[in-house]
Order: C-alpha cells, then structure tokens, then sequence
C-alpha cells in the first residue's frame, strides 16, 4: 500500500510488517516525479514530519507486540479494487445531483490524510466539485493507532450540528498533532463555534457509533488504509465503485471520475 497510513487486521510476520510500513512512508520522506516538484519546505512541513515521526513510533509499537507475542506467519490480504460505501446522512460537498460521488475515508492523525488535502484535494475541489461534476462525502476511519482520530472525527460531526463540519475538517487536518481531548475547543473557536454547546456535544458521545459504523463497513470492503476512497456513479444511499487508496495525484482520481461518467452516462 503506497501513500496511505496503515492498519493490519491480519497478523504477518513482523519483519513482513516493519518492510511495509516502512516503504509505505519512503514516497512521503523522499518524493520522486511529478510529486517531487511540489515537495518543497512550506510552512506546513515540520507538522507532518511530526506526525510522520508519531507514526513511525506507532509502528514500531505494533512491531514489538507482534514479535513479542511470536505470531505466526501468515499471508497479507490482497487491496481490494472494487468497494460500496454507505453515505446515507453523511456529510456532503458539492452538488447532490452531481453524476459522480466520490467517497472518502480518513483520519485526521493520519500524515497521508494532510499530505492529500495540501496537494491534490483544492485542485479536485475546483476542477470536479466546484464545477457540480462530482459529490464529496466525508466518511470516517480512525486507525487504532492513532489515539486521539476518533475524537478528532466526532469533533468535526459535532461542529456539523452548528454547520461548520467542512470547516472543522480543515482545521483538524491542519493540527494533526493538536488533536487532544483539551485542544478540541479551541479549534471549534477559531471556526467560529459556539463551545459550549459544542462540548456538550463531545461529553455526549452521540456521534461515536455512526464514526465506528464507518469503520466496520470500511473494513467489510478490506478498507484498512487511509486515506481511501471510493469512485462511483451517484446513488442516494450506497456508492459502488472504483477504490484508490492513499494520497495518489491528481491523474488518478481524474481517471477514476472519468471512467464513472462514462457509467452514469449508460
């Protein structure tokens, strides 16, 4: 799995382990190509290389428990191509009647997740969902690994009850390494929140179980990496469709929406 922060239902062999999750990261900490000519020092770099580093801790954690427990070698399962996704009352950017929906899954800890939003996301956003070509839908994935994800998800549907998820969303994305429970607040007060119902709303937990529901239907479609995406004509409830899985460029989400207009044109 390339560009995409991992999860790994299956026990490997933790050498197995170690060399994937490694060579997963290689494409952020040393670009090439067409990505390269964008990775150059912005303001928002030594955040990810932050995260980047928590992310390499986490791994080496899951290494050392599997090598401690001896597990067995067993056989990684192969990425899955094809995926359905259950939107219904989600959150959605973009024109409903837009042909084509694209759905994603994320975690706000998740490096791969920023990496995505900095480089590809706005060029998506102007060209397919500006344009009312494409519907955007929010859905959730916090990795075990991650220990402050699925807060950091219930805290942007609770900005969604004061119509401020998108907004709250970037702001998580943003800060991946200020996303504990007492740094929440202040990220709903600088998107313009009211924080006390807000906290309200966080005490309450209300939205855990439809963030949790998220995760099982994406592990169901072997959905274990984030960011990952599902590319399929438009439905009212489920989306059936293409899977592209990481912070992939451009070129591969346009490819993907194409081949989906062509089917919603049938």
């Amino acid at each position: 799995m390339k560009h995409a922060c991992l999860h790994f239902p299956v026990p490997l062999h933790w050498r197995s382990l170690a060399a994937a999750a490694i060579i997963s990261l290689l494409p952020l900490i040393f670009p090439s190509g067409v990505e390269a000519e964008t990775a150059g020092t912005t303001p928002g770099d030594s955040e990810i290389l932050d995260t980047i580093l928590e992310e390499l801790k986490a791994i080496r954690q899951i290494v050392e428990k599997i090598e401690k427990q001896g597990t067995a070698r067993g056989q990684r399962p192969s990425r899955p191509t094809q995926a359905t996704a259950t939107i219904t009352g989600k959150p959605v950017m973009g024109d409903p009647s837009a042909p084509v929906t694209v759905v994603e899954y994320a975690d706000y800890q998740c490096p791969f997740c920023l990496r995505f939003i900095k480089t590809t996301f706005s060029e998506l956003k102007r060209d397919y969902i500006d344009t009312g070509k494409v519907r955007w839908v929010a859905l959730n994935l916090p990795l075990a690994s991650h220990k402050h994800a699925r807060k950091a998800a219930q805290a942007a549907h609770c900005a969604g009850e004061q119509d401020r998820f998108w907004e709250m969303r970037e702001e998580l994305f943003r800060n991946p390494g200020k996303l504990d429970r007492d740094q929440l607040p202040l990220h709903a007060a600088s998107v313009g929140l009211e924080v006390d119902a807000f906290n309200a709303c966080l005490d309450s937990e209300r939205h855990l179980a439809g963030i949790d529901q998220d995760a099982k239907n994406a592990n169901a479609s072997r959905l274990t990496g984030t960011p990952s995406f599902v590319v399929g004509k438009s439905a009212a409830d489920k989306i059936n469709g293409q899977v592209i899985i990481g912070a992939r460029p451009l070129s591969v989400f346009k490819a993907a929406i194409d081949k989906a207009v062509g089917e919603s044109a049938r």
